[in-house]
């Protein structure tokens, strides 16, 4: 939903009439915190990076959607994937009434199902200027596969936030993550990360992982990353002009003691309607996708392209969107 900016002002009512006084004293500076704008969530931590490298896919794709009204909308997928399941599925999604800005308006659902009943729901709500809640669901074979619930708070210059992940009552199990992230300065956030899991399969049948969090922003870049006891993953964007965009990533696994660096970039053509995202990683991946919109007509055009020089494997998508 993007970062929630989020400001109190303290509107004092004036007296009737005041006393002058022969010796005022002078007014104290205002502490530089109510100068800090929201942070974001940690979920937002590596965004700006993240965004640049293409989601790839395999087969051909045909969506249409279709407005019913301002608030409501549908659309109909079509997906042929020799990977992937391939099949049809129908998707709706409404957004309420409750505004809060000119382009944001709570509650969201949003929501797809397929033939067989094999479903994925979310729900977005913001009960006040800085409570949100987000739930997500999956269904498969008329089972709960996976629900996860999420709340966040979002103070003038901080943000807390706590996940519950597949909670089960009965077996005491589920995962639980909470979330901390504070603006220090205009360009520095800190954060902390602290995520328990209670499971049967697991070694003493409970386990708890804490990592910390910082991010820089720059003019025109972005350095963040997290540190734990299980690995580091660090991330860094560059806007090198108003067409092209880069992104470095580095993530590493203590524990499998694996590394993956990536590189990803975006070219931007306003006036061809295009966008271009590549990437390529340590693991001899390279892929690319072009999103090119057909106007005048209500038609988009996506190409996808993923090798794989080590593995001798190469996929191809074509998609195409109808609204």
């Amino acid at each position: 939903m993007g970062n929630v900016h989020a400001s109190s002002q303290q509107n004092q009512d004036s007296p009737p009439f005041t006393v002058p006084s022969p010796s005022p004293f002078p007014e104290t500076e205002k502490d530089g915190s109510e100068n800090l704008e929201n942070p974001g969530s940690m979920e937002e931590l590596h965004k700006k990076c993240k965004e640049l490298f293409p989601l790839n896919f395999e087969g051909a794709k045909i969506a249409v959607q279709k407005g019913l009204s301002n608030h409501f909308q549908i659309s109909h997928t079509l997906n042929m994937s020799s990977i992937t399941p391939s099949g049809y599925r129908f998707g709706a999604t409404y957004v309420g009434t409750k505004q809060f800005s000119p382009g944001e308006a709570y509650p969201v659902l949003v929501g797809d199902i397929d033939p067989v009943g094999n479903m994925n729901a979310n729900i977005y709500h913001r009960f006040t200027e800085n409570l949100v809640t987000r739930f997500q669901a999956q269904v498969q074979h008329s089972k709960f596969t996976a629900s996860q619930f999420i709340v966040d708070y979002k103070g003038r210059n901080y943000t807390t936030s706590l996940t519950v992940c597949n909670p089960d009552i009965i077996g005491f199990s589920g995962v639980i993550v909470g979330h901390y992230l504070q603006s220090v300065t205009k360009n520095l956030d800190l954060g902390a990360e602290l995520a328990y899991q209670r499971s049967p399969q697991l070694p003493g049948s409970q386990i708890a992982v804490t990592s910390l969090a910082a991010r820089y922003t720059g003019s025109d870049f972005t350095l963040s990353g997290t540190v734990g006891f299980t690995g580091i993953h660090v991330c860094y964007y560059q806007k090198a002009s108003e067409q092209l965009q880069l992104g470095v990533e580095l993530e590493t696994n203590f524990r499998m003691q694996e590394a993956v660096a990536s590189i990803g970039y975006q070219i931007d053509i306003p006036k061809a309607d295009l966008v271009f995202k590549g990437m390529c990683d340590s693991n001899w991946n390279v892929g690319a996708t072009l999103d090119k919109k057909l106007l005048p007509m209500p038609f988009s055009l996506t190409l996808s392209g993923m090798l794989n020089h080590q593995k001798n494997q190469f996929r191809l998508g074509l998609g195409f969107i109808i609204g």
